[in-house]
C-alpha cells in the first residue's frame, strides 16, 4: 500500500483499526484483500507523460465515517505524468461539525503536502505552476477562496486556515469536481466494483503483459 498498491489504501487503513481484536469476519476480509493482490500482481504504476498537465491534486472525505468516534476519513492524492506521486488515506484527528468543515480540513491537509512537493521541485530547479486542487464540496471551496471568516468557521483550528495563505501566494487553486467523478473517493470509503474499477484507471495503474516494459 505504501509502495505501489495505492488502490488498497482505504481498506488497509480500515482493517488496521481491528488489529487488537480481529474476528473471523475480519480475517476473511483480509484474505479477500490478499486474493485481490495476487490477481493484480502484474499491474504497474506507469508514468508516461502523454497527458502531462503538471501536478494535480484530488481530495475527498467520508464525513463521520468512524461510527465510534465520529471522525471523518480524509483521502487525497497528487498525480504527475499520468500517474500518482503522493497519496494518503487517514482518519481526521478532530471531529468536524459538518461535511463542509471536514472537507475544508481535508483540503488544508492536502495543501500542506502540495507545498512540500513544490519545495522539493524548487530544489531540483523546477518552478511549478499553481497546483489545482479538485474537491466535490462547493461550501468548502467558498470558505477556502473567501478570506472573510464568518462566525460559523471561527471554531476551526487556526492550522486549517493555512490554505488561505497558499491561495493568496499563488501556490494552489481550488476547483469543483462532481462527487461521482472524483477519483479520491476510493481513498475514503468502500466502493462497489463498478465505481472502484472506474476510479482505479485514474491512478495510473495499468496491466502490462511484458514486465520488462514497465
Amino acid at each position: 500500500m505504501l509502495g505501489m498498491h495505492l488502490d488498497i489504501a482505504f481498506v488497509v487503513i480500515k482493517m488496521s483499526q481491528f488489529l487488537a481484536n480481529p474476528s473471523q469476519d475480519h480475517l476473511n476480509k483480509a484474505m479477500y484483500i490478499m486474493r485481490y493482490l495476487v490477481g493484480t500482481q502484474d499491474y504497474h504504476m506507469v508514468y508516461d507523460g502523454v497527458q502531462n498537465e503538471g501536478l494535480i491534486a484530488h481530495t475527498d472525505l467520508d464525513w463521520a465515517g468512524n461510527p465510534i468516534k465520529h471522525q471523518s476519513t480524509t483521502g487525497f492524492f497528487m498525480s504527475l505524468a499520468s500517474s500518482i506521486v503522493c497519496w494518503q488515506s487517514c482518519v481526521q484527528k478532530t471531529v468536524a461539525l459538518s461535511s463542509t468543515e471536514a472537507e475544508y480540513m481535508a483540503m488544508s491537509d492536502t495543501c500542506q503536502q502540495i507545498v512540500w512537493i513544490q519545495s522539493l521541485f524548487q530544489e531540483l530547479g523546477y518552478d511549478l505552476a499553481p497546483t489545482p486542487i479538485c474537491g466535490d464540496n462547493q461550501g468548502s471551496i467558498f470558505i477556502r477562496s473567501n478570506p472573510v471568516q464568518e462566525w460559523q468557521t471561527k471554531h476551526i483550528d487556526i492550522c486549517y486556515h493555512y490554505i488561505h495563505k497558499c491561495i493568496e501566494d499563488g501556490k494552489v487553486s481550488v476547483y469543483f469536481i462532481p462527487g461521482n467523478e472524483n477519483p479520491a473517493d476510493m481513498f475514503t470509503k468502500n466502493l462497489g466494483a463498478i465505481d472502484f474499477l472506474h476510479f482505479r484507471k485514474h491512478l495510473g495503474i495499468k496491466f502490462l503483459d511484458d514486465k520488462s516494459s514497465a
